[in-house]
């Protein structure tokens, strides 16, 4: 792989899928941030198996992998035009992402881990202030909901006191002479 080949780091979070309830990075993704091809990394986890356990990772059922290629456009042939994937891929959850520091030891692995392991972080703060801001939101909803009964409350009563009245006038208008 020539350095034009190379991903930017910055594009991690582009990587990075829910999937079971889990945030995950594909095999193939994984693989081409490291600078290995796909088959490589498989076979230095499945020599590692009993690092990776089903919460560091898993394997998709072939329903979520097509879900996935309608969702992100995933190609299902690889460059040399020969069909792409034979099973769906294996997804690393955060957990599984640093173990694989541990099983893929270049320098190159260590600096993408690093990266990865930073977006992981960025992704978790930004869903805190999400959530933060999702509570103050609804915070200002309530009190405008509050707001807007009160509101009601006044229309309806302006409302009632301009609404013409059936009943005629009795009384002459004006200022009358007593006789």
């Amino acid at each position: 792989m020539t350095d034009a080949d190379i991903i930017p780091i910055e594009q991690v979070g582009t990587f990075i899928r829910f999937v079971r309830g889990h945030k995950v990075l594909m095999d193939e993704d994984i693989a081409r941030l490291y600078g290995v091809e796909t088959r490589i990394l498989n076979r230095a986890v499945k020599r590692h198996l009993d690092r990776f356990p089903p919460d560091f990772m898993f394997q998709l059922t072939l329903n979520e992998y097509k879900n996935l290629i309608s969702q992100f456009g995933i190609s299902r042939s690889d460059a040399k035009g020969h069909g792409g994937r034979r099973k769906p891929p294996l997804v690393f959850t955060e957990q599984g992402v640093a173990m694989l520091s541990s099983v893929l030891n270049s320098p190159r692995a260590i600096q993408v881990n690093i990266a990865i392991m930073r977006t992981f972080v960025r992704l978790r703060e930004i869903l805190a202030t999400n959530r933060g801001i999702e509570k103050k939101l609804n915070q200002i909803e309530s009190k405008l909901k509050d707001h807007d009964k009160q509101f009601d409350i006044v229309f309806n009563a302006i409302e009632e006191l301009t609404k013409p009245t059936n009943q005629p006038h009795n009384r002459p208008i004006g200022f009358g002479r007593k006789k």
